[in-house]
């Protein structure tokens, strides 16, 4: 089984060079770029990725990124069933794919599937530990979804994807669409993704 992969980012340098690295077994990689002024646009080619810059007279948002993403992965490998969403501060974790897929595969009623998404280094500030505290979740079905997560390409085409214009809230607001359809969403009981906020101070 294969799938697509479609990191977004903006000025994330390094991390985005380990985000990229960690999409290896994505059969087809795409990397969105949301106006960077580094060198995220040369890395992410040199790692390999199909890259698509926005156009930066129109406001940038997570969803519009990950539209603009999914189009592109359409556009090159329309054959591809499911797709990882994933944001350029993060990294998906090696064995993640395998059980995510077999789930998709025995669930044919489910849109979406994530998993426990862990902060990088919780125990260097509070706001590090806050934003590991929010990832926790129980496995099981649940109601939506966040930014890190493996879909079917054709419950995202039923839907017609993300709403661009949102700012924020643009995945709790694609679970309704899901759920108003009859597909499920699902969080499994592994290991999805690492998660790099670095925030060390308040500022």
């Amino acid at each position: 089984m294969k799938f697509g992969a479609i990191a977004i980012g903006r000025n994330e340098g390094v991390r985005l060079k380990r985000c990229l690295e960690s999409l290896s077994q994505a059969a087809a990689l795409v990397y969105v770029d949301s106006g960077s002024r580094d060198e995220s646009v040369q890395l992410a080619r040199g790692c390999g990725a199909d890259v698509v810059e926005l156009d930066r007279s129109l406001p940038f948002t997570a969803a519009r990124a990950r539209n603009a993403g999914f189009r592109r992965l359409r556009e090159t490998a329309p054959e591809l069933e499911y797709v990882q969403f994933i944001d350029a501060d993060c990294e998906l974790v090696e064995d993640w794919s395998k059980p995510a897929l077999l789930f998709f595969v025995s669930h044919e009623d489910v849109a979406a599937v994530c998993g426990r998404l862990r902060e990088r280094h919780p125990e260097r500030s509070i706001y590090n530990w806050l934003c590991d505290c929010e990832w926790q979740g129980s496995a099981g079905e649940i109601v939506r979804f966040g930014g890190i997560v493996m879909m079917r390409t054709i419950a995202l085409v039923s839907t017609g994807g993300f709403r661009g214009d949102l700012i924020a809230g643009e995945e709790p607001e694609l679970s309704i669409r899901l759920r108003a359809e009859g597909w499920r969403i699902w969080r499994l009981d592994c290991e999805m993704a690492v998660h790099d906020a670095a925030m060390m101070r308040f500022g």
